[in-house]
């Protein structure tokens, strides 16, 4: 699918009333095993990408290239899968920000999210977060909906640990009438907190980020749906799962020297080499006659 196409499936699901899982994603094989197990849509993380990327905290690290050069690789690996692209604050001002809206959509991404944060931002579950002035959030999301083709433009406010909950409400309520799709205030505390949002926005797609043992509570897509929130961010589950299998896997190899006796724990050979397309490959070879 081309990123028109992306973004179209992806309102419609919306539009449909569908409950949307977003996993978080980092590279093309992720992309990939998540389109596998079934998923629609995937999220291209930015704390999971400058994680494997450079190896870094997601606190600013990460640069708009680097980002959209993950973006593209994932669409092209997964290319029925639609990827929402985050974009942390637009990388700089709202003619930087116009820029990231071109660059994410050449890579085909489906949708950006764009927060409210001050330079160099930090994850949305760290401590000592800032947020901008309401006007110049504002002003890029302006700038990301003016300028976009077809991308869907989620609004994300950290007002809520920055500065209050009913700040972060004023917020996305200025942020909607900008033409966002969809807003994300991160990091309420409570299922109250979760409510309230809700009810004072109740006429537009709403984000949920489900951060295991982050600051919101963890609670299944009915529970959230049933609340108000159908655009659901799992961003860190397949990371986090991932780190403790290559971490236990190197503990065996460092103490055994072999996998031998853990084969149980590894997908087959032949498994991976499906994954990432082999029997494809070959069928093309023997088609083309190379």
């Amino acid at each position: 699918m081309s990123g028109t196409e992306r973004s179209s499936n992806l309102r419609a699901r919306l539009n449909a009333g569908e409950s949307i899982v977003m996993p978080g994603v980092w590279d093309a094989l992720s992309a990939r095993l998540v389109h596998q197990a079934g998923f629609s849509t995937a999220f291209v993380s930015g704390f999971a990408v400058s994680g494997t990327l450079l190896g870094k905290p997601d606190v600013g690290f990460l640069t708009q290239v680097e980002m959209g050069a993950v973006a593209q690789r994932v669409c092209d690996a997964a290319p029925l899968l639609n990827a929402v692209v985050d974009a942390d604050t637009g990388y700089g001002n709202p003619m930087n920000v116009r820029r990231t809206v071109e660059i994410w959509e050449r890579s085909g991404a489906a949708g950006m999210f764009l927060e409210d944060q001050v330079w160099p931002k930090r994850c949305g579950h760290m401590a000592g977060k800032q947020v901008v002035s309401r006007e110049d959030w504002l002003a890029k999301l302006r700038a990301a909906c003016d300028h976009r083709q077809h991308l869907f433009v989620t609004a994300r406010t950290d007002a809520r640990a920055a500065i209050s909950l009913d700040e972060a409400i004023e917020r996305a309520r200025m942020a909607r009438d900008t033409g966002v799709d969809a807003l994300f205030i991160e990091a309420p505390e409570s299922i109250a907190e979760m409510e309230a949002i809700a009810r004072a926005l109740p006429d537009i797609t709403l984000v949920a980020n489900m951060v295991e043992k982050g600051m919101t509570p963890l609670l299944t897509p009915q529970e959230l749906a049933d609340l108000g929130f159908r655009l659901i961010v799992s961003p860190l589950s397949l990371l986090l799962a991932a780190t403790k299998a290559i971490s236990d896997a190197a503990q065996v190899l460092a103490i055994a020297g072999t996998m031998r006796e853990s084969l149980e724990n590894l997908v087959s050979f032949d498994s991976f080499t499906d994954i990432v397309g082999l029997p494809e490959h070959l069928a093309t070879e023997q088609r083309d006659g190379s």
